[in-house]
C-alpha cells in the first residue's frame, strides 16, 4: 500500500512542521541516543566502531544497554565500555584530523543500561531503568533539536520512557517531549515496537516490519550480483578495518551473521551533503524512506526471518522501505572517464547498497585517522555549489548547475559526477544533460522539462577524490519546476 492521501493530522503536522526551513543541505549535528543488545551479536560492536569515528559529527547523548529476542535476560554495559576505552587511545589522534572529538570520560558518562528483561516485561509500573530514566531526561534538555533513537536491539527501554512520560506529564507536556524523538529501529528485536507505534500513533517512526531478508537496512551486508561487493568482503575488512589500525580497530570483532546489520540506523545522521534526516524520502547513506501504512503480510513470515518476534499490521502510516530504479557509474577504460552501466538495479535494498563502497571507503579513511599523520591521511573533497541550491525555474527555462569553487583539502585530483535522483523528487521522468557530460563539474545550458504542475528534480553533485582510499562528498540542488 503506498502512503494514503490522507494521513493523521497530527503525524502529518509534525513532518510539516520538522520539514519547514529545511534546505537540501542540513549542516546542524544530530542528537543521537544508542540502545544496542551489544554481545547479541559482534555487528554492535562493530556499529560502535564505526559510530565513535564519527562522533565529532553527531551529539551522542547515551549509550544504553539493552536486551532483544536474541539477548533476553542480560545486558552488556562493560561492552560499550571496553569500545570506548579503546577509542580514548586514539581520540589524540583523530582530533589531528579534525576537530570536535569528545573525550573517552564524557562518552563513558553517557553509557547507560535498561532492565535485563525482554520487551513488554520491562514496560509499565516499577519498571524504570537508568535507561529509560536518561532517556526522558535528554528529552527534557531545553534543545530545539530532534533526539534520534537508533535502536540496534530491543526498544523496550525507549517504551517504558515513553509509558511514564504518558502517566506522569500532563497532555501538553507529553507531547512536547515525544514530539522530539525520532527512532529508527532495526526491525522489530521486541514486542514492544509495535505497542509503541499503535500506543503513540505521532510517534515518528522508522522500521522495515517483518523478515530481516526484506528490510531495507540488510542490504549493508547484502551480497549483490552484478557489482564487486568488495567492500564487505571479510578480506577487506581485515585490510582495511581490523589490523594495522590502532587499539580500536583491533577491537572491531570478525562477523559471525552479518557485517555492520545495526549501522543504517544511524548513518543517514553524517553531514555529507547527500544526508538530510529531515527527508527520509529523499534517500542518502542509510537508504531511503517513505511515509505510508504497508499492507500486512500475504502470508504468514517464517518466525526464522524476524528472530521469533511476532509480525503484526500496522494501524497507521510509519516510514518504510520503498524502491529505487539504478544504474551505477562505471570506470571507462578510454575517452569519457565514467559511463553508465548497462545493469539496472530495482528494489529497497538499492536505496542503501548504491552508497555502500562510498560510505565503507568513508570509513577506511577515518580509521586511518587513529594512526597516521594529516599529510599520511586523505580526507574528503569540500563540494561547492556556485548558486543557490534551490531554486525555481518554469518549463523551457535554462539553468545551469555549477561547482565552481569545490577544492580538495590534501590537494588531489577530483572526479565530478552530476546527476538525478528521479526517486528523490516528484519529477520522476530523467531530465537529462542533452549532450553535455555529466562529469563536467559546470553542466550548464540545461533545459527545464515540460510540467503540467509544480515539480521538483533532485541533482545530486557527487565529488570524488583520487587519495587512498577515494572519498566522496556530494552536493544536493533541488530545481522546482513551474508550467509555462
Amino acid at each position: 500500500m503506498k502512503p494514503k492521501s490522507i494521513l493523521m493530522p497530527a503525524l502529518l503536522l509534525l513532518v510539516l512542521i520538522f520539514s519547514a526551513g529545511v534546505s537540501a543541505q542540513t549542516t546542524e549535528k544530530q542528537r543521537l541516543i544508542v540502545l544496542t543488545d551489544i554481545e547479541a551479536d559482534p555487528d554492535d560492536s562493530q556499529t560502535l566502531v564505526r559510530l565513535l569515528l564519527y562522533s565529532n559529527q553527531i551529539d551522542i547523548e547515551g549509550l544504553i544497554a539493552t536486551t532483544s529476542v536474541h539477548q533476553k535476560n542480560r545486558v552488556a554495559p562493560e561492552t560499550i565500555r571496553k569500545i570506548i576505552t579503546g577509542y580514548g587511545k586514539v581520540q589524540p589522534n583523530l582530533l589531528k584530523h579534525e576537530p570536535g572529538y569528545p573525550s573517552a570520560p564524557d562518552l563513558l558518562s553517557l553509557v547507560k543500561q535498561g532492565l535485563p528483561v525482554y520487551g513488554m516485561e520491562g514496560v509499565g509500573k516499577g519498571k524504570d531503568s537508568e535507561g529509560s530514566e536518561w532517556i526522558i531526561k535528554i528529552l527534557e534538555r531545553e534543545d530545539k533539536r530532534p533526539v534520534w533513537v537508533s535502536v540496534w536491539g530491543g526498544p523496550n527501554t525507549l517504551a517504558q520512557a515513553l509509558w511514564k512520560i504518558k502517566e506522569t506529564r500532563n497532555e501538553k507536556d507529553a507531547k512536547r517531549l515525544i514530539e522530539k524523538i525520532r527512532v529508527y529501529t532495526i526491525s522489530d528485536q521486541d514486542d514492544s515496537g509495535v505497542w509503541m507505534r499503535k500506543s503513540f500513533p505521532d510517534l515518528y517512526y522508522i522500521v522495515s516490519p517483518g523478515s530481516y531478508a526484506n528490510a531495507t537496512w540488510s542490504a549493508i551486508n547484502r551480497v549483490v550480483k552484478g557489482i564487486s561487493n568488495e567492500e564487505i568482503s571479510n578480506e577487506w575488512i581485515a585490510m582495511n578495518i581490523q589490523q594495522d589500525h590502532g587499539p580500536l580497530g583491533a577491537l572491531y570483532p570478525d562477523v559471525a551473521y552479518g557485517m555492520e546489520g545495526d549501522t543504517p540506523s544511524w548513518l543517514m545522521l553524517i553531514p555529507n551533503g547527500l544526508n538530510n534526516p529531515g527527508h527520509p524520502e529523499w534517500g542518502g547513506w542509510g537508504g531511503r524512506y517513505e511515509l505510508y501504512q504497508p499492507d500486512p503480510p500475504s502470508a504468514p513470515v517464517n518466525p526464522r526471518f524476524t528472530g521469533g518476534v511476532p509480525v503484526e499490521p500496522e494501524t497507521r502510516p510509519i516510514w518504510t522501505n520503498v524502491s529505487d530504479k539504478y544504474s551505477p557509474y562505471i570506470p571507462n577504460k578510454f575517452g569519457k572517464a565514467v559511463r553508465r552501466d548497462t545493469a539496472v538495479f530495482t528494489g529497497n535494498h538499492v536505496t542503501l547498497w548504491r552508497w555502500r563502497e562510498d560510505f565503507q571507503n568513508d570509513f577506511a579513511a577515518r580509521i586511518d585517522w587513529c594512526t597516521m599523520t594529516y599529510e599520511e591521511a586523505n580526507h574528503p573533497p569540500v563540494p561547492k555549489v556556485n548558486g543557490p541550491e534551490e531554486f525555481t525555474v518554469k518549463s523551457g527555462e535554462i539553468f545551469k548547475l555549477d561547482a565552481d569553487g569545490t577544492y580538495d583539502p590534501d590537494g588531489d585530483n577530483l572526479n565530478f559526477l552530476w546527476f538525478q535522483y528521479p526517486e528523490a523528487g516528484t519529477f520522476k521522468t530523467p531530465a537529462g544533460f542533452g549532450f553535455l557530460a555529466e562529469n563536467l563539474y559546470n553542466v550548464h545550458t540545461i533545459t527545464a522539462p515540460q510540467v503540467d504542475a509544480p515539480r521538483t528534480i533532485h541533482f545530486i553533485l557527487k565529488v570524488t577524490d583520487k587519495g587512498t582510499p577515494v572519498l566522496s562528498r556530494y552536493k544536493r540542488v533541488i530545481v522546482t519546476v513551474n508550467p509555462k
